[in-house]
């Protein structure tokens, strides 16, 4: 059996106080708040030794898996990342700034630009991307490999079913 965690304490409250409620969805995605947080916070602290936020790590690993030459425009990047162009304006000044990232004018666009990952910034997110793997694989040591990919699964169609509209 498994331990109690602060998740059951907040739908036993609800037991007692509304019976009537079904708090299964509130436990469910209770957890999955909670573990996308933790999670996310170790990782963050993680990319800090090599002086980038996740938002920042983010920008380098979508110009590295686009694969080489590494290279998307700002609105690329944007639609990709979900952000602002002002965001993402922010995040690439950062990063050049760094010398992770260069910027230039699109050959085929007079208007555009294009973003290219540098050696330096190749380098420093294949290290980070290793160093966050690494925490989330050790999060995952209780699971064996048909419960890792049953886990993957149930959280592929709780997907599907919260983005759905």
């Amino acid at each position: 059996m498994t331990t109690k965690d602060p998740v059951d304490a907040i739908t036993a409250q609800w037991a007692v106080v509304r019976p009537d409620l079904e708090t299964a969805p509130m436990a469910v995605f209770g957890r999955v708040y909670r573990i996308a947080r933790a999670m996310g916070d170790r990782v963050e602290k993680a990319y800090v030794r090599f002086g980038i936020s996740r938002g920042e790590f983010d920008v380098l690993a979508t110009l590295r898996r686009s694969g080489e030459p590494y290279t998307l425009s700002p609105r690329e990047l944007s639609a990709t990342l979900m952000l602002t162009t002002g965001g993402m304006t922010g995040r690439l000044d950062k990063l050049e700034r760094a010398g992770l990232l260069s910027r230039s004018p699109d050959p085929h666009d007079r208007r555009g630009l294009r973003v290219t990952l540098s050696e330096r910034g190749l380098a420093l997110v294949d290290e980070a991307v290793s160093a966050g793997l690494e925490l989330q694989r050790a999060a995952l040591d209780e699971f064996d490999e048909a419960q890792l990919e049953q886990l993957q699964e149930l959280l592929r169609q709780m997907l599907a079913g919260t983005v759905r509209e």
